[in-house]
């Protein structure tokens, strides 16, 4: 098989493993808007007892996926009611039981969660589009490099915040080793949203490195995924790539 045909076959599997797992967030964030919609009936604010059956859709999503540790609904703070922000997020703990993730929403707290101006919650809220953040370290929950999914939730029509979930680094190698193993020589995975590595095969490219530009040698080819601008950088066999 060619260069060019195993840098493909890689790319494919990359790009069918995380659209399979957008699928299924899309899934999700359809059921909790069906499950609001009946809780909320003519209201159009959201209430805290209207999220009863959210922990259970997180629970299963975790449950489906071995290598998710941290899945949810985050919501708008305009759509809720009586609250300075709402976080229905379920993690794995350490035990591998569920527990619910919380945190500082308090504006005037020493470690408000300002989740509103992240871009894993800004540009899908801005574009209505399927996103990805990272990698960056979670300070506030694993403490190590993670990636953030989110896709935006609806009721009525209207937004009201993302459905999404956490992935490892350290999971998603297991995953994703595998496939670029057969690529000669060294690659890496780039979020080209922020010019960082995600993962590489070998020491040559670190977790949260920059890529400003393409090394000599190397060329960048797009994961077929729409809107998370991945790439898969690797050989093009050109000058400049060692042997």
């Amino acid at each position: 098989m060619s260069l060019q045909d195993t840098t493909a076959a890689a790319a494919a599997s990359i790009a069918g493993w995380l659209s399979a797992l957008y699928r299924d967030l899309d899934a999700m964030s359809g059921e909790v808007g069906l499950l609001l919609e009946s809780a909320l009936g003519e209201r159009t604010k959201i209430s805290k007892r209207d999220l009863s059956g959210l922990r259970e859709k997180s629970e299963h999503f975790l449950n489906s996926h071995s290598s998710v540790v941290g899945a949810g609904v985050i919501f708008s703070i305009s759509s809720i009611q009586d609250a300075e922000g709402v976080l229905e997020w379920w993690v794995r703990n350490d035990r591998n039981g569920i527990e619910k993730l919380d945190f500082d929403l308090a504006p005037e707290g020493n470690s408000f969660y300002d989740y509103e101006q992240l871009p894993w919650f800004s540009v899908a809220a801005r574009t209505g589009r399927q996103t990805i953040a990272g990698p960056y370290v979670d300070y506030l929950g694993f403490n190590e490099y993670i990636m953030t999914c989110t896709v935006p939730s609806y009721v009525h029509g209207s937004f009201i915040g993302v459905t999404g979930c956490d992935l490892r680094i350290r999971d998603l190698e297991e995953v994703f080793i595998p496939m670029i193993r057969a690529v000669p020589g060294d690659a890496a995975i780039v979020n080209g949203n922020e010019n960082r590595v995600v993962l590489g095969n070998s020491g040559r490219f670190l977790v949260g490195e920059r890529i400003k530009t393409e090394p000599p040698g190397f060329a960048l080819v797009p994961l077929e995924v729409p809107y998370l601008n991945l790439g898969l950088l690797c050989s093009s066999g050109g000058p400049g790539q060692e042997s």
